[in-house]
């Protein structure tokens, strides 16, 4: 059973910046298909960034041109670096993966206030 796990959450204030990680205990090169996606209280959970094997990453469009997804191999971890932090950034974030079945990581809370 695969495991993720996410880090890197915290307390930021407006225009700062985070990164999170989220490192499987298994390859990442099994999983086709890597995202972040967040959540607020009392609202769906939202897509924010992908990538797989081939294609170039997406973005949700609010965070287009200041989120970065990217992923590291030989530590089996992606990433998502936020930049130019705003309060509606604030959510628990999730990292999903995709192989032969879904895994879900904990959750890591971005607070972004001042």
């Amino acid at each position: 059973q695969v495991q993720l796990v996410e880090s890197g959450g915290g307390l930021v204030q407006p225009g700062g910046s985070l990164r999170l990680s989220c490192t499987a205990s298994g390859s990442i090169f099994s999983f086709y298909f890597m995202a972040w996606y967040r959540q607020t209280p009392g609202k769906q959970r939202e897509l924010v960034a992908s990538t797989t094997r081939t294609t170039s990453p997406t973005y949700a469009g609010s965070v287009k041109g200041r989120f970065t997804i990217s992923k590291d191999g030989a530590k089996n971890t992606m990433y998502l670096q936020m930049n130019s932090l705003k309060p509606e950034d604030t959510a628990v974030y999730y990292c999903y993966a995709q192989g032969g079945n879904n895994y879900w990581g904990q959750g890591t809370q971005v607070t972004v206030s001042s």
